[in-house]
Order: structure tokens, then sequence, then C-alpha cells
């Protein structure tokens, strides 16, 4: 009995800049304009914290296998 683990991609298809927030809505399986609309007001507060977390990710997180 084999679990249907999900792993950290960069989307291909649901993305603004690098994928990532469209990646993590996959994972979750939520709306990636949710999680761009939190990653936005978490970035006004953190005085640009969050910015360089998303840089990160796009070095760190790979890109999602083609289909």
């Amino acid at each position: 009995m084999a679990e249907d683990v999900k792993k950290l991609h960069r989307s291909r298809t649901d993305r603004m800049i690098a994928g990532i927030c469209g990646g993590l809505g996959e994972m979750f399986s939520i709306d990636p304009t949710l999680v761009r609309l939190v990653f936005a007001l978490v970035a006004l507060f953190t005085v640009g914290t969050a910015a360089l977390v998303y840089i990160l990710g796009w070095v760190i997180i790979p890109e999602a296998p083609a289909e």
C-alpha cells in the first residue's frame, strides 16, 4: 500500500515569476492565488525578508518534471 507522497516543486504551469507559490498551492491542494496573497502580506510585514526567502526558494527548489 503506497501513499501518494507530494513533493515540493516549482510549478511549470501555474507561475507568475518562478512558480514557488504555484508549487506550494499544488502541494497543499489550495488555490495558488491564496498562497500569493498570503505571501504578499507576509512580505509587507517582514520588510523584505520574505523576498529573500522567495529568491532562496527559486534557487533551491527544483522545477517540476516535464509531463
